[in-house]
């Protein structure tokens, strides 16, 4: 633990870096065109998260997500932080998702961390003709098989799981059916705080099917492991326009606050793991338009629903894929996820859904 310092974490081997796209520095994305995401073309951003604890009340602690995630579609690649507090970079202990934690004692003015950290991403496509030898380790794809707190894998979610995928046979079929049934039976709901719980048996036994990312895309990772599909959440932050015009799909690099977003995937035979995303499906439906779009078929949201199985925009950045977080140094409960600044005091935690009031700011800047 230090205080007051600034430096450099190496989280991965830094890669040589491909030609980036051009810059989007606005928040408008361009004209809507068809959306058909591909891997290829690395782009680099720096991400800055800065917290300052206006009103401090005795002993402040916050954590900081960083990019955890190292694959085919993302290099975590370091993260630099200045603090007044007493910092630490650690981790979960389970999940292996990175934090900055910063602790502030009482009496100290204008206590802030501010964190930046530089990823590559590049966007994503499956090619369904084309299978591939595929390993994974077998503690890990169990693992991600496992129940959590708010993803059950019995009961009535094993039961809806069943349904869903009827006499489907393979894996990329059953994962097909719940993908579909995701997008057919629940919907984008604008008043849910934040990106939602993900608290899918509630969901299913009350029979309320609206949500957010983290609910709809819990669902569907939920689904897919009480029938022995490993699925996990990829937590993380929309960063830049989309390259394709939907406004709905879009960060404004400028100011980040309410970015963030979850996202999935499964592990198949033949095709490791897999990109999927139903969640933004809703969200199209319900607000790229004017009007609620209540088919899959009209020609805004079909394009979507289609690359979204297998695929995703690399105007996004994954922060970890871990559940039921216990942060160190915490006195409160468990996190069910982890993709926002997270701070308390003696008096509880703070409301990481109101970063005005946390009060918070994330931006990012292309290079």
């Amino acid at each position: 633990m230090t205080t007051v310092r600034r430096t450099f974490l190496k989280t991965s081997a830094a890669a040589a870096m491909a030609a980036a796209f051009p810059l989007i520095g606005h928040a408008q994305a361009p004209a809507r065109k068809n959306f058909a995401p591909q891997s290829g073309g690395w782009r680099t951003f720096e991400v800055t998260t800065r917290v300052d604890i206006v009103k401090p009340q005795g002993v402040t602690k916050i954590w900081l997500p960083i990019p955890s995630v190292n694959s085919d579609y993302q290099r975590s690649q370091g993260s630099s932080f200045s603090s007044n507090g007493t910092t630490d970079l650690t981790d979960d202990g389970v999940d292996g998702a990175k934090m900055l934690y910063a602790e502030f004692p009482a009496g100290l003015a204008q206590p802030f961390a501010e964190l930046t950290s530089r990823v590559q991403t590049q966007g994503r496509a499956i090619d369904w003709s084309q299978k591939v030898a595929t390993r994974e380790d077998a503690a890990t794809l169990r693992h991600f098989t496992r129940p959590t707190k708010f993803l059950p894998t019995d009961g009535i979610v094993r039961s809806t799981a069943q349904q869903a995928i009827g006499n489907a046979r393979t894996d990329v079929e059953k994962t097909q059916k719940i993908y579909d049934w995701i997008v057919t039976n629940t919907y984008r709901d604008p008043k849910v705080r934040g990106c939602g719980e993900g608290d899918i048996k509630t969901m299913l036994e009350t029979g309320n099917l609206g949500g957010k990312c983290a609910d709809l895309n819990a669902l569907f990772v939920g689904l897919c492991r009480s029938v022995g599909i490993p699925a996990r959440d990829v937590y993380g932050i929309r960063l830049v326009p989309s390259a394709f015009g939907y406004k709905e799909l879009s960060g404004n690099p400028a100011s980040l606050k309410g970015a963030q977003h979850c996202r999935s995937e499964v592990f198949l035979k033949g095709y490791g793991w897999v990109a999927m995303d139903p969640a933004d499906v809703a969200k199209v439906m319900r607000l790229e338009t004017p009007e609620w779009i209540k088919t899959v078929n009209n020609p805004v949201v079909a394009p979507v629903n289609k690359a979204l199985f297998g695929g995703w925009e690399g105007n996004w950045m994954a922060y970890n894929t871990a559940h039921d977080i216990a942060l160190p140094n915490s006195k409160q409960e468990k996190l069910g996820f982890f993709m926002y600044p997270v701070g308390e005091n003696a008096q509880g935690r703070f409301d990481s859904y109101a970063p005005d009031d946390f009060k918070y700011q994330i931006t990012a800047k292309e290079i």
